[in-house]
């Protein structure tokens, strides 16, 4: 679970009140909206994990594959393996998978936050 408010850079969103408030599949993963994106959320030994929709190769569901036993998030297409928590392409195509921060805060809920662009910072 990754925790870092303290960044004035990052965009942070409340997905859900609760870990149980989130409608997690067998695969123990699911697609969230946060910032009018949609995101895969999964669990992992016990941390939340946040990442892209998509996969970059062909576009296929993340959510709809699974998490393996070295726990990278597997597209449901063809195979290809990411590195949940740093989108790291572990299959060797060179492709990467886009991640985003998960926190949990107690008695508050779960949040996704995303880096702003440093455009924004002059505005």
């Amino acid at each position: 679970m990754m925790s870092n408010s303290s960044h004035s850079n990052i965009a942070w969103e409340k997905i859900a009140d609760s870990i149980e408030a989130i409608p997690f599949q067998a695969n123990q993963m699911c697609i969230v909206a946060a910032h009018g994106k949609s995101i895969t959320l999964a669990t992992y030994q016990n941390q939340l994990y946040a990442f892209a929709h998509k996969c970059p190769h062909a576009s296929g569901i993340m959510a709809k594959g699974f998490i393996d036993a070295a726990g990278n998030a597997v597209c449901p297409l063809h195979r290809y393996k990411f590195n949940i928590a740093n989108g790291r392409n572990t299959s060797g195509e060179g492709y990467y998978l886009a991640t985003y921060l998960v926190e949990v805060r107690p008695n508050d809920g779960i949040y996704i936050g995303m880096k702003q662009s440093s455009w924004r910072n002059w505005l």
